[in-house]
């Protein structure tokens, strides 16, 4: 894992250079780089494009992204990313995801809910409501296939606005994980050398300058005694 910068960008597989600032990864031995968050976000939306990326030469999902791994990436995620990455989106095949938000809808449903019996006792005593109901009478005495009809398209419309309520959701935490990657994968290649090295070549400046200053002023030392040896005689 390394950081593409603006001085050292990096050009990625998934696009052509890597924003400033963010990190990159590629398998060892190589320089073909993706960036940690559209790695992770590929193998969200669609893992079967992960590995065909590097032609099938290395198991990036089974390697990088396995708590069998010795290489995984989520040793370094913390409890936050464990909360997000294998409670949330990884147990059940996704399924906790959608129980926890389905419990969440319903919480905010029953806060809501004493407005709510408002609202529809007003609507079903409004005196607009019973003007057209030679309107919508004759759906409440329809025959028993077109109730069942009437009741699968409004599952249909349930289950669809939920999916759609899902997908906003998955988005969101999806994007929540690959920050706390961004945040927690360390820095591997670059980086930390150079700033050693750079420090270390301060150092040794300041060594170089320092026995400098300090030769300067002994040979003024001598030329003060010799000077003043002359003066004296």
């Amino acid at each position: 894992c390394c950081l593409s910068t603006v001085d050292d960008p990096k050009t990625c597989l998934y696009s052509f250079d890597a924003e400033p600032n963010t990190k990159v990864i590629c398998p060892a031995g190589t320089t073909q780089y993706i960036s940690l968050s559209a790695l992770n976000r590929l193998r969200r939306t669609d893992p079967s494009k992960v590995e065909p990326m590097w032609h099938d030469q290395y198991a990036i999902l089974k390697s990088w992204f396995s708590d069998d791994s010795e290489y995984s990436l989520l040793q370094f995620v913390g409890l936050k990313g464990f909360v997000v990455s294998t409670v949330l989106l990884d147990l059940g095949k996704g399924l906790a995801f959608r129980m926890a938000l389905a419990m969440s809808v319903l919480a905010i449903v029953m806060v809501f809910l004493p407005l709510i019996e408002v609202v529809v006792s007003r609507v079903l005593t409004s005196s607009f409501l019973w003007m057209k109901w030679q309107s919508w009478g004759k759906f409440v005495h329809a025959a028993l296939p077109l109730k069942i009809l009437i009741g699968q398209m409004v599952w249909k419309f349930v289950a669809g606005s939920f999916g759609k309520l899902e997908s906003i959701v998955r988005d969101y935490v999806v994007d929540l994980e690959c920050a706390i990657l961004e945040e927690s994968i360390p820095v591997t290649v670059g980086g930390v050398f150079d700033i050693t090295n750079d420090t270390a070549n301060d150092d040794d400046d300041f060594d170089v300058s320092t026995y400098a200053e300090e030769g300067d002023e002994s040979v003024d030392s001598e030329s003060d005694y010799s000077n003043d040896g002359e003066y004296d005689y």
